[in-house]
């Protein structure tokens, strides 16, 4: 009797032994699997810093907010071009815009560079699956080598900025298709429909994936949730197309705020002593059915009720967006994949809300040129903190390489900003390179003339050089002028001080950051 006890405790000893082995390997195994993170990337379209995690008490952004208290706010990050497809396409090769010969909406970077591994690419490339969704790079310009999946939502048109939902809007659209189609000038895309504006606000009361970022927000969950199931790291991107005009969300958002409460632009004209053309024409806005009428920068302001309107709208889509990162950060919380993800979220470039008397991004200004940029989670040291270390789009690229454990491509064009994320009183830079190409929007009188302006800003100063440009050779020209802003005394740089003799020696030390940053 004790010699069966005996065996069969020995047999359960063994059982356990084995068990335990066999649950060691496979912990190995899924620690092996988990080795490195996740990527959750979100570009947000035409998202300026009126945020609460960068100091703004009006925007109702909690769940960015939130997101930013679990990670590094940057608070001086600037896009290398304030134009979509060039931002993005500079922060997605890691290139900037002369590298590229991206400077303007149309054109894609393939047919420059065809052989440039992109982000998403290069996590492909490195065993990830990389899932795309909304606008990562610039709407149909989507590259896609890059992605193992991209998603769409069935019913919405390909390039879904224009998504209307009240039938005067509905209406207006299709007299404009009527004529588009007439002409001949435009395609369906392959979902039957035509990008075509109407009103440059809607906020109909509807649910919010009546409206695309909602729908795709559903989507990305969903995706989510299989993801979890591989055994691969993912990259996934989803990129929402608001707050980009026109400002369409659905009504509970609008009624979050109140018109009057909403402050103006304190500094409504263009900035003093600089040339005209530098501000743009706000023809963005101006294409919409309902602003037709608004004047350039130069001309004058809207009323004050036409502002408030504008910027009541434009705060009332960020929220909209705002709740959809809520529900992605929800679920990457629930599925328990938080801990292992790193989340990077960025509006490709600032836009004017009255600023300088200009309703849209495209200049070289602070305004235009800064933009939000949190990096949260997994490898994030300094949690729940502000850096003012001047960084860069570009920066990106390889600071995620870093992040995950691979080496950076030795041709990317920025810094890794991992040191900031350890402490954020590190400077990996001491300037910031922007440029726009002006002459490519606009106006038949816009488009006469082609000029590329290039700008540094440094801790202190912007500095901007102004070129004539020769499209067909893809080079600057002849110098035409110059701005400098000083940031300590002018922070809106409202005043342009080029001119102001003593400030000779500064421009020559600028001038030569210039030269070496753009290598001109």
């Amino acid at each position: 009797m004790i010699k069966i006890k005996l065996q069969i405790s020995l047999f359960i000893l063994v059982v356990l032994v084995l068990s335990s082995c066999q649950n060691t390997v496979e912990k190995k195994a899924e620690v092996k699997k988990q080795t490195r993170p996740n990527i959750l990337f979100i570009p947000v379209d035409d998202l300026r810093t009126d945020l609460g995690a960068y100091g703004n008490a009006v925007v109702k952004s909690p769940n960015i907010d939130k997101l930013a208290s679990n990670g590094m706010v940057f608070n001086r990050a600037y896009c290398q071009q304030a134009v979509c497809t060039a931002s993005r396409t500079s922060l997605l090769t890691g290139l900037r815009p002369d590298s590229t010969q991206i400077w303007d909406l149309k054109t894609h970077f393939r047919d420059a560079m065809p052989d440039i591994v992109s982000l998403p690419q290069f996590f492909k490339n490195n065993g990830y699956h990389t899932v795309g969704l909304g606008k990562t790079f610039h709407n149909t310009l989507q590259d896609s080598i890059a992605w193992n999946e991209y998603l769409h939502v069935d019913g919405f048109p390909f390039d879904p900025d224009a998504v209307y939902v009240n039938q005067d809007n509905l209406i207006i659209q299709k007299e404009k298709e009527l004529k588009l189609v007439k002409k001949g000038k435009h395609k369906f895309d392959k979902y039957g429909f035509i990008y075509t504006k109407a009103k440059s606000i809607e906020m109909a009361d509807v649910g919010d994936d009546d409206y695309y970022d909602g729908a795709q927000t559903t989507m990305a969950i969903k995706k989510m949730r299989e993801l979890k199931k591989t055994d691969k790291p993912f990259f996934l991107s989803v990129g929402f197309y608001k707050p980009h005009l026109p400002f369409t969300a659905p009504k509970k958002y609008w009624d979050m705020y109140n018109s009057e409460d909403i402050p103006l632009a304190k500094n409504q004209f263009p900035p003093k002593n600089s040339p005209e053309f530098a501000m743009h024409g706000d023809v963005e806005l101006r294409g919409y059915a309902d602003k037709h009428d608004l004047p350039k920068p130069a001309e004058g302001s809207l009323s004050e009720a036409e502002q408030r309107e504008l910027i009541h709208a434009y705060y009332a889509c960020v929220t909209y967006v705002d709740a959809q990162i809520g529900r992605l950060m929800d679920e990457l919380e629930k599925s328990g994949l938080a801990e292992n993800t790193i989340v990077v979220l960025w509006g490709d470039h600032g836009w004017k809300l009255g600023e300088h008397n200009g309703w849209a991004k495209q200049t070289n200004y602070e305004i235009d040129t800064r933009a939000p940029l949190i990096i949260s989670g997994k490898g994030v040291k300094s949690k729940g903190e502000m850096t003012q270390s001047l960084t860069e789009f570009v920066d990106v690229y390889p600071t995620l390489c870093d992040m995950t454990g691979f080496e950076i491509p030795k041709y990317l064009q920025g810094e890794s900003l991992k040191p900031i994320l350890e402490n954020p009183n590190i400077i990996v830079k001491e300037a910031a390179y922007s440029q726009f190409l002006l002459g490519r929007y606009g106006s038949k009188e816009d488009r006469k003339t082609e000029r590329m302006g290039y700008t540094v800003r440094t801790d202190r100063y912007r500095y901007v050089e102004w070129y004539k440009w020769n499209p067909k050779q893809k080079t600057k020209g002849d110098f035409i002028t110059r701005e400098l802003f000083d940031h300590k005394t002018d922070p809106q740089e409202n005043s342009n001080i080029a001119d102001v003799s003593e400030n000779k020696e500064l421009i020559l030390e600028l001038s030569k950051s210039l030269t070496k940053g753009f290598i001109l």
